[in-house]
């Protein structure tokens, strides 16, 4: 893939609600690249893998009922 700049793959991580289920794994996979390029800074690492963690928290609270194991 285009290397693609850390803000941008920030920036992104806020749209998966508003965005294709297509789109919103593409911009998963590049936060995943993101986290593991030694050469981005320690600083973007981790503000891009708390913003990921959150979004996929928010992922679960909509998709497991109350009901269900998880």
């Amino acid at each position: 893939m285009t290397e693609i700049s850390p803000q941008v793959v920030y920036d992104n991580l806020k749209l998966l609600e508003t965005v294709s289920v297509a789109t919103a794994a593409i911009y998963r996979e590049l936060a995943q690249e993101i986290l593991a390029n030694a050469d981005v800074s320690l600083e973007w690492r981790v503000a891009i893998a708390d913003r990921l963690n959150h979004e996929n928290h928010l992922l679960e609270m909509q998709t497991v009922g109350k009901n269900d194991s998880y």
